[in-house]
């Protein structure tokens, strides 16, 4: 049965009950516990034990703990005297007043001294360590462990107490401590000696893997080990040598062994022994650990140090030693980790010193042979680690926040590329620490800062001077095979001595940026797409070209003459080369300190060349034309009109590198060798296309990929030149001809530049819109073409195939071979094959005869209904009517489909009997035509058959019911059924049965009675009524009845009636039945089947539960590797990174109001049927009632409750527990999978519940699930990275209980935290930080490794250093990253195995190093924003990443559902970069790293991963804004750099347009819109328009107008949301699509996208100009509430408010001035789109507001706004609070910009200038003067205005609080004044109410504009006089912009229809499916 075979140990389980590790109680005294958790940092190790201890033991010896704690206090005053840490004076205080109370309490118990008390409680502890220390069950050994420690601390406690004098205690407290070390406290592998009958120990796997790292046969000893009998193992041995930490060496030794482990089982053939570790296994790990550094050797030319000797027997030896120092450095290097090059640098100097050991033997005793940092416990952390890790903590600091200007100091990128080249030899080993690497400093500080220098290093830089001549001196090797080796290694090492040793005249200096320089400018997109912009803008001028020549279709270009004009698109090449070139060396001039002459000399030739290029070209093309006589001669075919010139000859040569290339496209494999060979040749080649880097060489797919990608690119790129030459370009020439004819002289306006020829100011205004709509709707054909292969490939995977309950009953048959052909390894199948055919799982069924063959489905099946119910998405009815019953009692041929498949079929059927009439066949034939029907009748005429043989015990009634069962199956046989029975009485006999089993199910003694009369009356109904010959059957009762002939015996022995019972005798039927019996199952599921009508589309009735099953069943159909067994699958990890978010929510949570609302009460409104379905699982009809009635009782008795309650709560909300409840499914589905993998048919059918109860475990040693549990430790590891856990515990956060409560309920949940200590040295504390981990044992958390630190860790971006500082503990082949807002389903985790298949697959030239699976949305159902952002987050994480991966091959890593290759990513850097500011997006890194480096990501679709996400609209644009951060930081970043250049043609492309080109496509489109406007201004203000369209006698551009529709169809965000509704066809169906695009429609969808296009742009533009990218947390608690006005002002007053009214001001002027020559039809088109962007940006946050509409908020937002907007602001005041503490922070970005950024905003902000220039000449006072000085008049004007607001300014200041009439007559004076002098310009000039309005139009823009100039120089002007009235207009535009977008708020809200529709599109799903959404917009404070 069971596969797991077991080593033979010499110590069996003994059967004898050892007495039990148990405590008495003191009675009369309860104490409570004192806090031994939150304690201070400089004391917590040293004293937690003993507070521990002391709480164990209260209860049992309160006097003992008592002296327990006093020992602590000592302790604690003696490490800190002084109470100078931190919180120690407060601990101090706490701890001697619970002294004082228990000193007082205790004494009066104390019977004898205090030192009896100690000494009797040690005795009994001894006593009962003595008598179980032969158990070695897992539970048992962490009590033993336990009691060891109380031991232990007791005896410490003794030992004070007795000073030493009891001699036979301290004795037996040393044996105690010795054999405490036996059970030290272990992570998977208890590899102690007391851990060695642990089941996991006891694999072969694991067995070979230990022995393996424990033989030191033949290592030479250390000088600080001299005893063999220290040393235990490799890692100790090297800990030795080398200074690592133990609690790094215990982590890594666990490592490797369970990597060896499980590689060697995976590779082991089944018929060989897997009780030695093969070679092959160590072979494979080898490769993987080493294939970074042995290419990085191979890079630098340098051999690999990894030496192995020739003779055979000690080889594993030497390679297990390397893999080991290589893990040992990388689990200690900290932050080095982001570092994977160095790491290769100290690993190659260490494995040099580690064979200079191994080869010297035992005969070493020099002290020159001491590798050069082992001489202490930490001394590889202090001299080697911390002196980098200083490096970049300094360097990190000049980053300022996300302020900084990058250039300016070295992220990890930088310095790990530093070892890059060769001069990192010049590091030398030991580190010489005056290297400039360490120089942290700029070069203009006079001052030389060494970020790595100590006092203690300074003192040792002498001796480690002489020990780099020492180390790469002389030496000897024993070994006689490898001299010819040695000796040219010696001659490479004093190569590097020359390199290491440092030059005397070198002056220091900082050595600046290496290989790249991100510098903040828009240039980075050109320079590192430039093949792409190349080809657009030739393509542009070709298409020009050829439409001026009037040519119909881009194909005609063969015309000589069109032909040469085509040609000069390579001059434009050549400039574009020139910009490229400059650009590379502006770029680069700050890392020019770092490049070698090779590197300067490419760009110096690049240059040169492109220079060259350009006068040799236009030359060229020049004398061409002059001399062409092509365009004389006439040619009969169009290949002899090319006619060939000498600038064609020119062409030929310039193309000639894009010819290699494209050679080199159509051969991959080529290139690949040429990148990645060392030959000179190819060298130089490669030199001169490309930087020689290390990461980025060799990436080239296959042919065939680069095919599939090609041809996507070449269709799409058609389609998009034919759209733009036939409906963009081509219909603007001819008018632009016609305007560059017509002459203007009269403007409308001063024209500055009246000399310009041919309008250009007019053809730039009419063509720019439509250059930019060309260079930007390629994202929008990439959108078209992603819908049509995404879907194409979407159907081929089989999506949707299965997407309802109905669907899924029509095919439920085919389930079990579906999942025996993916989830059953195969030698479970007979040896069945491994392919599976396109059509086999459509065509094959369950047979009658495939019971066996059900079982493991059935099994699965069963334990997926298990989850759903206890996740409450189902009820218990509806968990019944879904389980499969596994029955071994039933006829071995019937499968018992779940009853909601048969529902209706047996009612059906008995109708269909009832009143047919035929023959037998035609009856059967009908009933066997619907398979459930036939299956439902035999099911429940087999249990009905198996009922009655159970309960009827008497002779007589067996007899009769075997008769009846015998007549019946004789009837079938012989086809008479019909003949036989009466099919008319069946409903009679249908409702007998129901009243039967129905008492049946009571199981009540006292229903005995109505049992038998119900039996009766099934007699008389099936042998009277049904039977039409029965007599035979009562002639039975007739033999059993006495005879009449003696009528004394007759009265005297009357027999009771049929299924009575009668005195004395046994009862004739079994009843009540016994408890526990399986018959009760089976009773319960023919109840349900006799009785239940419900169909199978209503089951069930939750909709999640019906998604997750119709999207399981749908995978089992897709293609997916085949799973192995468990114990040959790839292992993994999951880690969860988590800072402050939820982990829980708590009971104040639950009834404490959130703005109005309290969590419970919102849960229970939005998920009903959940909270029933919790309810109901909970016993309990009304939880409210339950609450009021019995509040004590509930607190006291059923605390469980309340914690159901939290769980229930939680896991709906986006926190922590339900996250690690989803991943720990896993573990969950690789037990139950182990299970199947080791038992047959007949044991699974037993059940897998007794295991989880724990049934098997008095079978045998260990037992069954004690070797599941093993199994799956082995495999499955799960890690939450809590950096602040340690802080939380010490600060008495309930988070930290709540992570340790999840760690309890879960014992294989381990956390690792970083714990920052101080240390008091010198009386002065210190900050100490080391890497944890740990895990509950006992209800408290116990540490399992320590690792210091070389300081904080958290350098960088905060989750990737927060996930670096954890990665160390992961175990396993593969790594999930999983966000702490996730979600697992039990369905899903079962497919794991088959998904880590997938890194043993080749997809193209290798396996994937990122397998990425797709995410659901589960937040959808919320809101109709949630449903939004669902929809097009899930089109994203499907269609999208489905196209991406293939055919683009361009996925990287987006979602946290990715799984790693775990070894190819810890040797490359690790899952994320964590560079500040500059990885902000620090996922997509990973892959963009992983693509470099070689690595190749695939996406799959079987496996999906939940995913919670924002769901109002301010959480929402914060996650945009930060992704659009994110992504402005990935334009300036070396990796898209690179991967613009490494990439060929298409799949750049590929990448762009799936990268930062969405975002900067989103930013064209609303700079279209405004280049557009402002050209339509142009040109009406000027007069040009009028001039041109009436000269010309045409009424528009019938072009522009063209090009302005498809810019609006792009605003409306249709075109893009065309994936959406492809996803949306596949998984629910098109008419479903259909039905949800026009519902989203309707709801203002198009808002929020167009919205979201505002968010993108403004944030992603904003950033790449002045910095400031920054984390957003957005909050995941209750988000349906309302929010304020001035918090959506905040948000979205920059990014949309303002950009609205600029819009809104540029319509109103265009709508003004425009003539009636321009029809008011022709201007809705044109501008309808840009009303719908404007009024979405301006009103969009109040529509999507809860109760936006509604007065009673109106009136308190008016309240609130005013107040903020007065407010002043100052120290401390945050920005909610005040205006001007939010205009300061929202200005910002601008204080740390640079001066170009400064510039080009101060260049922008000149536009609002335009408006006065314009509007001036068309007021009614200028009286058509043209001359200038009308233009500076409205200066003066202006400047009035601003004197007249300084002077009410300043009138406020000086009058308003002390001579408030002053101030009055002061304004009154200045209204009169302003009003006369208007009043007098009208009569006198002529100033009309237009003038007035236009005057205001003209002044608001240009105040803006000199607002906004002045906020980008404020440096300059901050000082002066002038800033205070900078803020005071500033402050008067926020207010003024404030009331004109409130008025009409306020205005809507008088209606109280408007308040009831945006509740209703705005919660349209929830109130379609009767959820109360009102009583929580209401913010009803219930619970």
């Amino acid at each position: 049965m069971a596969e797991i075979v077991l080593a033979e140990s010499s110590h069996r389980r003994r059967k004898a009950s050892p007495k039990p590790l148990s405590r008495s109680r003191t009675e009369g005294y309860v104490p409570e516990p004192f806090d031994s958790e939150t304690l201070p940092p400089t004391l917590s190790s040293e004293i937690q034990r003993f507070l521990r201890v002391a709480n164990e033991i209260q209860y049992e010896s309160p006097r003992v703990a008592y002296l327990c704690r006093f020992h602590a206090f000592e302790r604690a005053h003696n490490m800190d005297p002084s109470s100078s840490g931190r919180k120690v004076r407060q601990f101090k205080t706490a701890l001697l007043q619970r002294l004082e109370q228990d000193e007082n309490i205790t004494y009066k118990w104390k019977k004898r001294s205090d030192a009896h008390e100690l000494r009797d409680l040690y005795h009994r502890y001894k006593d009962c360590i003595d008598e179980n220390t032969r158990l070695f069950g897992k539970e048992n050994r962490e009590q033993l462990a336990n009691a060891r420690i109380i031991a232990y601390v007791l005896y410490e406690v003794l030992e004070t107490v007795t000073s030493g004098t009891a001699s036979e205690i301290l004795a037996d407290g040393e044996e105690i401590e010795a054999k405490s070390k036996l059970y030290v406290p272990y992570n998977i592998l208890p590899l102690d000696p007391g851990g060695v009958q642990q089941p996991i120990m006891q694999f072969p796997e694991i067995i070979a893997a230990v022995a393996a790292v424990r033989n030191i046969r033949g290592l030479p000893l250390a000088n600080n080990h001299q005893e063999p009998a220290d040393v235990l193992d490799l890692f100790e041995w090297l800990q030795c040598w080398f200074g690592f930490q133990k609690g790094n060496v215990a982590n890594q030794r666990e490592h490797l062994i369970l990597l060896l482990a499980n590689i060697h089982i995976r590779l082991t053939p089944k018929h060989e022994s897997t009780s030695e570790l093969g070679h092959g296994a160590v072979d494979e790990l080898m490769k993987k650990l080493f294939k970074n550094y042995t290419n990085w050797c191979k890079f630098l030319g340098r051999k690999s140090n990894i030496r192995l000797p020739s003779v055979g027997q000690g080889v594993q030896q030497y390679k297990i030693l390397y893999m080991g120092l290589y893990l040992l450095i990388w689990g200690e290097a900290s932050n080095l980790r982001f570092m994977p090059e160095c790491l290769c640098y100290l690993f190659h100097h260490m494995a040099h010193e580690l064979y200079g050991v191994l080869s010297g033997g035992l005969s070493i005793t020099e002290e020159n042979k001491i590798p050069a940092y082992g001489r202490g416990a930490e001394s590889f952390l202090e001299k080697v680690v911390t002196p980098i890790y200083r490096v970049i903590f300094e360097e990190a600091t000049k980053e300022e926040s996300g302020l900084g200007d990058h250039s300016k100091w070295r992220n990890y990128d930088d310095l790990n590329e530093f070892f890059w080249s060769l001069d990192c030899f010049q590091l030398g080993w030991p580190l010489y620490l005056d290297h400039d690497f360490f120089r942290t400093q700029p070069f203009g500080d006079g001052h030389v800062t060494n970020a790595s220098l100590t006092d203690t290093e300074e003192n040792m830089k002498k001796e480690e001077k002489e020990e780099v001549k020492i180390l790469f001196g002389d030496g000897h090797d024993t070994n006689a095979s490898l001299t010819a080796t040695e000796e040219n290694r010696k001659k490479e090492e004093k190569e590097e001595v020359k390199i290491t040793s440092p030059k005397e005249d070198h002056k220091k200096q900082w050595l600046g940026k290496t290989n790249f320089v991100e510098i903040r400018s828009f240039w980075h997109l050109f320079r590192s797409f430039d093949r792409m912009w190349t080809f657009f803008i030739l393509a542009l001028q070709a298409m020009i070209i050829m439409a001026w020549h009037g040519l119909e279709s881009p194909f005609q270009f063969y015309d000589a003459e069109v032909l040469e004009d085509i040609m000069s698109i390579f001059i434009t090449s050549a400039i574009l080369n020139l910009v490229k070139a400059i650009l590379d060396i502006v770029f680069m001039w700050k890392a020019r300190h770092l490049m070698d002459f090779s590197q300067i000399l490419r760009y110096i030739l690049k240059l040169v060349v492109s220079v060259t290029w350009i006068i040799i070209l236009p030359v060229y093309y020049a004398d061409s034309r002059r001399h062409s006589t092509c365009h004389a001669k006439q040619y009969g075919s169009w290949v002899g009109e090319w006619c060939v010139s000498s600038y064609m000859v020119a062409i030929a040569f310039y193309l000639v590198t894009n010819a290699v290339g494209l050679v080199l496209f159509l051969v991959p494999a080529v290139g690949r060798y040429i990148e990645t060979s060392n030959l000179w040749v190819f060298t130089v080649l490669s030199w001169w296309s490309q930087p020689c880097l290390y990461v980025g060489r060799g990436m080239q797919e296959n042919l065939l990929p680069c095919l599939k990608y090609t041809l996507f690119w070449v269709l799409l790129l058609l389609s998009k030149f034919a759209f733009s030459y036939h409906f963009e370009i081509r219909p603007l020439v001819d008018p632009t001809k016609q305007i560059m004819k017509i002459g203007v002289n009269k403007y409308d306006w001063h024209e500055l530049f009246p000399k310009v020829k041919s309008n250009a100011g007019a053809i730039v205004a009419v063509w720019a819109p439509i250059i930019i709509i060309y260079f930007m709707d390629t994202q929008v054909w990439y959108s078209v073409y992603c819908t049509i292969f995404g879907g194409v490939y979407g159907v081929f995977r089989h999506l949707g195939e299965i997407r309802t309950m109905g669907m899924l009953r029509s095919r439920f048959q085919s389930l079990p071979s579906a999942f025996n052909v993916c989830l059953v390894p195969p030698s479970s199948k007979n040896g069945q094959k491994n392919v599976k055919s396109f059509f086999h799982l459509k065509i094959n069924k369950v047979s009658e005869n495939e019971k066996n063959g059900v079982a493991k489905f059935a099994q699965v099946w069963n334990q997926i209904i298990d989850s759903l119910r206890s996740e409450d998405l189902i009820s218990n009815r509806e968990r019944d009517l879904m389980t499969i019953t596994l029955s071994s009692e039933l006829t071995s041929g019937l499968v018992c489909w779940p009853v909601f498949l048969l529902a209706t079929k047996l009612s059906t059927a008995f109708s269909i009997a009832k009143d047919f009439v035929g023959k037998d066949e035609n009856l059967f034939k009908k009933i066997k035509k619907d398979y459930y029907m036939y299956c439902a009748v035999k099911e429940c005429y087999e249990s009905l058959k198996y009922i009655f043989k159970f309960i009827v015990k008497g002779d007589l009634e067996k007899r009769i019911v075997t008769e009846i069962i015998s007549e019946v199956e004789a009837s079938i046989s012989r086809s008479s059924l019909l003949i036989d029975f009466k099919m008319s009485e069946l409903p009679g006999l249908h409702s007998k049965c129901i009243d039967l089993v129905n008492l049946l199910l009571m199981n009540r003694k006292h229903h005995e009675d109505s049992i038998i009369m119900i039996l009766q009356d099934i007699f008389e109904v099936v042998t009277k009524d049904m039977m039409t010959n029965g007599s035979r059957i009562l002639d039975l009762i007739q033999e059993f009845q006495p005879t009449e002939e003696d009528p004394i015996c007759y009265f005297r022995e009357i027999e009771p009636q049929l299924f009575a019972s009668s005195r004395g005798k046994p009862s004739a039927i079994l009843y009540p039945i016994p408890d526990g019996c399986p018959l009760m199952t089976q009773i319960k599921r023919l109840l349900l089947l006799l009785t239940v009508n419900e169909t199978a589309m209503e089951i069930p009735v939750n909709i999640e539960a019906r998604r997750r099953i119709s999207f399981f069943a749908t995978s089992l159909f897709m293609d997916m590797p085949i799973a192995p067994k468990v114990r040959s699958m790839l292992s993994f990890s999951v880690l969860t990174p988590l800072y402050m978010e939820e982990v829980k929510f708590s009971l104040k949570d639950h009834h404490s109001s959130q703005k109005g609302v309290s969590i419970l009460f919102y849960m229970k409104r939005i998920y009903p049927d959940v909270w029933r379905n919790f309810l109901e699982r909970m016993e309990c009809e009304d939880w409210d009632e339950l609450e009021e009635k019995h509040m004590d009782e509930l607190i006291s008795k059923k605390k469980h409750m309340y914690e159901e309650l939290r769980n229930w709560a939680s896991f709906r909300g986006q926190t922590l527990s339900r996250t690690v409840r989803g991943m720990m499914y896993y573990r969950k589905a690789l037990k139950l999978q182990a299970f199947l993998d080791m038992n047959d048919d007949m044991d699974i059918i037993e059940g897998y519940k007794a295991i989880e109860m724990g049934h098997d475990k008095k079978d045998s040693y260990p037992s069954l699930s004690a070797q599941l549990d093993a199994l799956t430790d082995m495999k499955f590891a799960y890690i939450i990275s809590c950096q602040e856990f340690g802080a939380q515990k010490a600060c008495g956060d309930p988070r930290a209980q709540d992570i340790l409560d999840l760690m309890i309920r879960y014992p294989s949940l381990r956390v690792a935290y970083v714990e920052e200590k101080e240390e008091i040295v010198g009386d002065k504390p210190q900050k100490v930080y080391s890497s944890i981990l740990v895990k509950a044992i006992n209800t408290l958390d116990q540490e399992i490794y320590r690792i210091k630190l070389p300081g904080p860790p958290n350098i960088g971006e905060g989750k990737p250093e927060n996930q670096n500082h954890a990665i160390i503990f992961t175990r396993g082949d593969a790594l999930q990253t999983i966000d702490m807002n996730q979600d697992n389903y039990m369905e899903e985790a079962f497919k794991m195995r088959n998904v880590l298949q997938e890194f043993l697959r080749n997809h193209g030239r290798q396996p994937p190093t990122i397998i990425g699976l797709r995410e659901y949305i589960f937040t959808e159902s919320i809101s109709t924003l949630a449903r939004f952002m669902s929809y097009q987050e899930s089109s994203f994480v499907t269609i999208g990443q489905r196209l991406t991966a293939n055919p683009l091959r361009v996925r990287f890593h987006y979602g946290h559902p990715d799984l790693f290759d775990r070894i190819f990513h810890i040797t490359r850097g690790g899952i994320s970069k964590a560079s500040k500011t500059i990885n902000l997006s620090e996922d997509v890194f990973a892959g963009f790293n992983s693509i470099l480096r070689k690595g190749h990501v695939v996406y799959h679709e079987y496996m999906q991963i939940g995913k919670g996400r924002d769901v109002g609209l301010n959480q929402i644009s914060k996650f945009e804004a930060k992704v659009s951060n994110g992504n402005s930081e990935q334009t300036l970043s070396r990796d898209i750099y690179r991967l613009g250049h490494r990439f060929d043609f298409f799949r750049m492309l590929s990448c762009y347009f799936t990268t930062v080109g969405f975002y900067f496509n989103s930013l064209l489109s609303v700079i279209g819109i405004y280049v557009f406007l402002y050209g339509q201004l142009y040109l009406i203000l000027s007069g040009l328009e009028k001039a041109l369209l009436l000269e010309a006698r045409t009424q528009n551009i019938e072009s522009l107008e063209t090009a302005l529709a498809s810019q609006s169809f792009i605003q409306l965000g249709l075109l893009t949301g065309l994936p959406m509704v492809m996803e949306i066809g596949l998984e629910k169906g098109f008419l479903t699509a259909f039905k949800d695009f026009i519902l989203m429609q309707l709801q203002l969808a198009a808002v929020f996208f167009t919205f979201s296009l505002g968010t993108k742009s403004h944030y992603y533009g904003r950033t790449i100009l002045h910095g400031g990218a920054k984390y957003r947390p957005t909050g995941r608690k209750v988000v349906v509430f309302h929010a304020n006005f001035s918090e959506n002002y905040r948000l979205y007053s920059r990014s949309h408010f303002v950009k609205g009214f600029e819009l809104l001001l540029l319509l109103i002027v265009y709508n003004l001035f425009r003539r009636s020559y321009v029809s008011s039809m022709t201007y809705v088109l044109i501008t309808y789109s840009i009303w719908f962007m404007l009024m979405t940006w301006l009103f969009a946050p109040f529509l999507f507001n809860p109760s936006g509409f509604n007065w009673g908020k109106i009136v308190e937002d008016w309240k609130e706004w005013n107040g903020w907007i007065k407010n002043h602001g100052g120290i401390g005041v945050h920005q909610e609070n005040s205006w001007e503490s939010w205009w300061n922070d929202e200005q910002s970005h601008l204080r740390h910009s640079g001066l170009c950024a400064k510039m080009i905003e101060v260049f922008l902000s000149l536009r609002f200038f335009i408006y006065q220039y314009g509007l001036v000449y068309h007021l009614d006072i200028s009286q058509d003067n043209k001359n200038f000085l009308v233009y500076v008049l409205s200066w003066f004007v202006l400047g009035a205005i601003f004197l007249l607001v300084k002077a009410m300014n300043e009138g406020r200041r000086r009058l308003s609080a002390n001579y408030h009439l002053g101030f009055r007559l002061l304004k009154a004076l200045l209204f009169l004044g302003v009003l006369s002098i208007i009043v007098t310009l009208s009569v006198i000039c002529d100033l009309s109410v237009m003038d007035l309005i236009v005057c205001c139009l003209a002044f608001l823009p240009t105040g803006w504009g000199l607002l906004s100039i002045a906020q980008a120089v404020r440096p300059m002007i901050e000082d002066t006089g002038l800033w205070d009235f900078v803020i005071v207009l500033a402050q008067a535009y926020d207010y003024g912009m404030g009331v004109v977008l409130f008025a009409p708020i306020a205005v809507l809200a008088w209606l109280p229809i408007i308040s009831a529709f945006q509740t209703r599109f705005l919660f349209y799903d929830a109130i379609n499916r009767r959820l109360q959404i009102k009583p929580i917009l209401a913010g009803s404070k219930k619970h």
